[in-house]
């Protein structure tokens, strides 16, 4: 056997094994979602009885959930609608600020920018846990308890968005900015003409990232919400299990309809979100 027909086979099993793992991977991914989907169809009983399975029984599947969910009585879709305002308004203000922090660090020197850019690194190590009773204790004395505000405001620089735009806007060619000066183009028309149409995948790959965190987040959001009406859904799943009784029909079903905002949103710029991360990864 020639050594061209050792290495075409060694690459089609290598591509085999390739496809195989994720095949595996694949399927270890979907299973949670497939266990969801099913559970939405079967009466609460079953899930307190045997807890999220993978059993298909039509005897006590049905659209019972999904006919309470849209005609019963409770507070689902105020819940989901202040999730998906504050999920916008959080991911357009962060994305904003963050690629205007990350745009000075990468395109300008100034005095003190190295030791910023360390602060920035140094806030990413942090847990969010330490800095949680500051934080509230400051959202206290300013007075944005049960507000929407002290939900966004902590969160609009963030450090991990500021870190990916600053890699990505390094590999970007000075000359596109140094072009836009010769043309008698403000800092400010440069920023908003000529290198924000350049970051549009860093924009799709971190409007992603930081719309699932935004949408999945309770913690926060529970220590400084109290009126039942501005809860976001995961504060308002979480109700549904108390000491006194738990509401499993709304709650898998709303879980279900839960997962579905971020899935599809990961569908249509999955193209963006890919090529964002790669050549986040890549460049600076």
């Amino acid at each position: 056997m020639s050594k061209l027909s050792k290495k075409t086979t060694k690459e089609k099993g290598f591509s085999l094994l390739l496809i195989l793992f994720f095949t595996v991977l694949f399927i270890i991914i979907m299973l949670p979602f497939y266990a969801v989907t099913l559970a939405s169809f079967k009466p609460g009983e079953d899930l307190i009885r045997y807890g999220l399975n993978l059993r298909f029984d039509l005897n006590i599947m049905s659209f019972n959930n999904f006919i309470f969910l849209f005609t019963g009585d409770h507070s689902y879709f105020t819940w989901f609608r202040n999730s998906m305002f504050l999920t916008i308004v959080q991911v357009a203000l962060t994305l904003f600020v963050s690629a205007f922090v990350a745009y000075g660090f990468a395109a300008y020197e100034f005095k003190g920018k190295t030791p910023l850019f360390i602060c920035v690194l140094l806030i990413m190590m942090v847990p969010f846990e330490i800095l949680l009773l500051p934080l509230y204790k400051l959202i206290f004395d300013l007075r944005l308890m049960n507000t929407y505000t002290a939900i966004v405001l902590p969160g609009i620089a963030n450090a991990g968005t500021i870190f990916f735009f600053r890699q990505y806007l390094r590999g970007i060619p000075k000359a596109i900015i140094d072009s836009g000066r010769v043309d008698g183009a403000t800092e400010y028309g440069i920023f908003f003409r000529l290198i924000i149409p350049v970051m549009k995948p860093s924009f799709a790959a971190m409007a992603i990232l930081n719309g699932m965190n935004s949408w999945n987040n309770l913690l926060w959001p529970f220590m400084v919400l109290g009126d039942g009406e501005k809860f976001t859904l995961p504060i308002g799943l979480k109700t549904l299990l108390t000491p006194y009784g738990n509401n499993y029909d709304l709650l898998i079903v709303g879980s279900f309809f839960a997962i579905l905002p971020i899935f599809l949103l990961f569908l249509a710029f999955q193209k963006y979100f890919i090529g964002g991360l790669t050549a986040g990864a890549v460049k600076g």
